[in-house]
């Protein structure tokens, strides 16, 4: 998996003869993967400290790739988080430099078209060159905000992605409303369900489902046939009922797989229904 990719500006002429290959620099620049990477290290590290922020991610030309905001983080810490990382790569330095400078008198650097100079945006740097830069802003200071953002630029340093760590309360959060605990791998996906009532039919066409019951009692219907099938996204098709198909009870401590492509469809649950659904992809 590439965490960031080469370009060379006009490729072709750099075959035409030795000198025009010194009129050109090869760079590197963040590829989707590496910029999921950058916001997975310093979300972990927003769970850890139990703080919310939002997390923007720029490549090399200072062009948005990412932005994550944690629930609970105040609506304007998108565009903040934005303009810290954008200035931390178009500066090439970390925004606290520039904040500091300005609280120090120098109130003329604020006028600069675009510039965001407060704490909490950090060039991203791989074997010594800057790939991008990442903003955070909403934490619960501005030392958070770049202690996220640090965490986020040295993700290429450790090697493999960070351990996602969620608390029992966060968990407990997410099955209160039903909603989704992790969604930073294009592998998989952990969902914390809640189902108060029975549901559509559904197919996942490149989703498997790895169900464990946590609570509650329910009747699955999986396979069959899909009664008035309709595509909401995707690969994801809802429809009315399945008309056939098998008949499990689901209750607390089961484990069911459903593969990819197969119709499943809560007949009947009780209030609440939870379970964990891991979608392997």
């Amino acid at each position: 998996m590439n965490i960031f990719k080469s370009t060379v500006a006009a490729a072709a002429l750099l075959s035409i003869a030795p000198l025009a290959q010194a009129q050109f620099a090869e760079t590197k620049s963040l590829t989707m993967d590496g910029a999921r990477r950058v916001i997975d290290a310093a979300v972990a590290a927003a769970n850890n400290k139990k703080t919310t922020g939002v997390i923007a991610v720029v490549d090399n030309g200072g062009n948005l790739m990412a932005l994550e905001r944690i629930d609970g983080t105040f609506a304007a810490g998108a565009n903040i988080s934005i303009g810290k990382a954008r200035t931390a790569l178009l500066f090439q330095k970390p925004t606290k430099v520039f904040e500091d400078i300005v609280n120090k008198g120098r109130t003329a650097m604020v006028a600069l078209d675009g510039f965001t100079p407060l704490q909490g945006g950090v060039p991203v740097s791989v074997d010594g060159q800057i790939v991008g830069a990442v903003g955070v802003s909403g934490a619960a200071s501005a030392q958070q905000d770049e202690e996220l953002a640090m965490a986020g630029a040295k993700a290429f340093e450790s090697g493999p992605p960070p351990v996602s760590y969620f608390p029992k309360d966060q968990v407990k959060a997410a099955f209160a409303k039903g909603s989704v605990l992790f969604d930073h791998s294009d592998k998989y996906m952990v969902h914390a369900s809640r189902r108060e009532q029975s549901g559509m039919s559904e197919i996942h066409t490149k989703d498997a489902d790895i169900v464990y019951v946590l609570d509650g009692i329910a009747t699955l219907v999986t396979g069959g046939t899909a009664v008035n099938s309709k595509p909401i996204a995707a690969d994801e098709f809802r429809g009315e009922r399945i008309d056939g198909g098998e008949t499990r009870l689901l209750s607390k401590g089961d484990v069911i797989i459903i593969p990819a492509g197969v119709p499943h469809w809560f007949k009947e649950v009780t209030n609440p229904f939870l379970y964990y659904v891991v979608k392997a992809r």
